[in-house]
């Protein structure tokens, strides 16, 4: 049996190697997944979640239709699907707050992308400035005493 450490430590890139190529659990590998083998919905799209690589912070969720992930996978940079101005965007392309992409996964259905990117230590993901789309709480949410509070909220402009 193996330690579930190990196993996390394997999946983090660049832990256990010289790389920053990302290393399966032991006793398993990648199994390759085509764009095309995808489950876009009746729209073109799947959501894709973005992670901080070396850290799991989820910095945002976001859309992309087949040509945003093949973009993605040329440009090694998040491409995403707009669904409100309805074309594809360029992560950090205008604000420079660009995401680089060091591994792209699939979930089991098939059905919802993961992203590992490089967000960059001073890099935000959100559009308000935020690091994390993720900054705010559920009123009433349970709190455990080991999470992590939020970092402080910036002083927003109208």
């Amino acid at each position: 049996m193996t330690d579930p450490a190990d196993d996390a430590a394997a999946m983090t890139p660049g832990v256990g190697g010289a790389t920053d190529e990302p290393v399966p659990p032991q006793g398993s590998r990648w199994a390759q997944v085509d764009v095309a083998q995808l489950r876009f919905d009746q729209d073109g799209l799947v959501p894709v979640v973005v992670q901080q690589h070396d850290t799991g912070e989820v910095l945002m969720v976001a859309w992309a239709d087949a040509p945003a992930l093949q973009r993605t996978l040329a440009l090694g940079e998040a491409v995403f699907y707009s669904r409100s101005r309805q074309e594809q965007w360029h992560k950090g392309a205008t604000s420079g707050n660009t995401q680089r992409v060091l591994d792209v996964r699939v979930d089991c259905d098939a059905d919802v992308v993961l992203y590992l990117v490089d967000q960059g230590s001073a890099g935000v993901a959100c559009h308000t400035g935020e690091r994390s789309c993720f900054h705010r709480r559920l009123t009433g949410a349970p709190t455990t005493p080991h999470q992590p509070g939020p970092a402080p909220a910036k002083e927003s402009t109208p």
